[in-house]
């Protein structure tokens, strides 16, 4: 099990947590962004800069039980299909079941905006918001960790 980052867009107080939590657990934290983005890492993995090009190495890098921090919609869909875990950096689990209503309103939205209309974006980051990642960071990796036990 590891935990990979989408790091193009992750907030620094997420990547910090995640760097804190891969080393109580013990796992591997690999980060992957674009070569755009200075990511302090031990795993760190820099991509290109064309469209989706991080979204794909994470993919690739990802496998059953990991656990991947994305805000994209589109990668969390891919990564649920490879039987992996998936947490916004808001601290919302990613679920299979709720993916097709957010990739509608993905797409919604984007027929908005390329007809020159405008939708609202994320709300300022609060200190609640880094707890709340915390906590269900924390709460995911009890599960993996548990899970991961029982199928030895």
């Amino acid at each position: 099990m590891k935990l990979i980052i989408d790091a193009d867009a992750c907030p620094k107080a997420v990547l910090q947590h995640c760097l804190a939590a891969g080393a109580r657990w013990g796992l591997s934290v690999v980060t992957v962004a674009s070569f755009n983005h200075q990511i302090v890492s031990d795993q760190h993995i820099t991509v290109g800069n064309a469209s989706q090009e991080a979204d794909l190495k994470i993919v690739n890098l990802t496998e059953a039980n990991d656990l991947v921090i994305t805000q994209d919609w589109g990668l969390a869909a891919l990564v649920l299909a490879k039987k992996a875990c998936c947490l916004s950096p808001s601290g919302s689990e990613y679920r299979s079941e709720k993916m097709d209503f957010l990739l509608e309103e993905r797409e919604i939205k984007a027929k908005v905006r390329r007809g020159g209309g405008r939708t609202k974006g994320p709300r300022k980051r609060q200190a609640e918001d880094d707890a709340r990642f915390a906590a269900e960071l924390e709460r995911l990796l009890q599960q993996l960790t548990a899970e991961g036990n029982s199928k030895v």
